[in-house]
């Protein structure tokens, strides 16, 4: 009974998501939890800022995720900034921490070949590695479908 029951509810489970899908406008709330988790993060962003494109949005959201949760997992930082910057035709994302760089990477994790991964889908490119003094980088630009000057 209990799977029939499990059967007939799969519909409800697979239903379209009830809350929209997260963006850029909700990185305050990634901020938050990095902060209590004792990680000082500054944010800059540069440029026009506009309404991106779903796919773009949840996708910017999601390596700024992933690199803080990272950050916080791997690197020993104390800091990290993200810095948003929105060209006519992309937006770029870049993640720096003050941590122990890329040699903590884990061989067995899947982070950084999801987030290459997802910005590859939308026809953009994410580049990792040493941050300029020490510590670790992922940069992300991510086609908007605008109009390059």
């Amino acid at each position: 009974l209990k799977a029939t029951v499990d059967v007939l509810r799969e519909p409800a489970r697979s239903a379209a998501p009830r809350a929209p899908a997260p963006g850029l406008d909700q990185i305050d709330d990634l901020i938050q939890m990095a902060g209590a988790a004792g990680l000082e993060v500054s944010v800059n962003v540069t440029g026009s800022e506009r309404s991106l494109p779903a796919a773009v949005d949840l996708t910017a959201y999601r390596v700024v995720q992933e690199s803080l949760t990272n950050v916080l997992r791997h690197a020993r930082a104390t800091n990290a900034s993200i810095r948003i910057r929105y060209a006519p035709a992309a937006v770029e994302i870049e993640v720096v921490d003050d941590g122990g760089g890329a040699g903590e990477l884990s061989p067995t994790g899947h982070g950084i070949t999801g987030m290459k991964e997802r910005a590859a889908a939308l026809g953009g490119r994410l580049e990792t590695g040493p941050g300029p003094a020490g510590g670790f980088r992922v940069l992300v630009r991510l086609p908007t479908g605008g109009t390059a000057p």
